[in-house]
């Protein structure tokens, strides 16, 4: 069953591979003031706030929420989050349902995440306290 919903998400996934990448211009007037929420093979991966200024919130759906910024080099997206300080760079397609976006960092990395605006907010809460 696994192998047949990875099957059905690359096919979907095709028509945005053959597709050019965005470039910053059109990655940020997508993403600009959306919360997209992502997904991995059929479940739940993540979620970012995009504001202005190229500033963002990513979470992975956990409540914690990490605060950064993304650039664009050599035609691809990288993001910088506070606790990371390595940069992620993802390329991004739009698709027929949303974003797809493909982690060039490691090349071998073969899975595509799929991006939709579904207007909810993302819950941050806040630095965790106490002993």
């Amino acid at each position: 069953m696994r192998i047949f919903a990875l099957i059905i998400a690359l096919l979907t996934a095709l028509p945005a591979l053959a597709q050019d990448r965005m470039s910053a211009a059109e990655f940020d007037a997508y993403t600009k003031g959306k919360t997209l929420f992502y997904g991995r093979n059929g479940a739940a991966y993540g979620a970012e706030v995009y504001h202005g200024n190229r500033r963002v919130q990513w979470s992975f759906l956990d409540g914690e929420c990490k605060e950064g910024h993304w650039y664009e080099e050599a035609g691809l997206i990288c993001f910088v989050y506070e606790d990371t300080p390595d940069p992620q760079c993802w390329s991004f397609t739009k698709g027929a349902r949303g974003l797809i976006a493909r982690f060039e960092n490691d090349p071998a990395s073969t899975a595509l995440y799929e991006a939709q605006d579904v207007g909810e907010e993302l819950l941050c809460l806040g630095p965790k306290v106490g002993v």
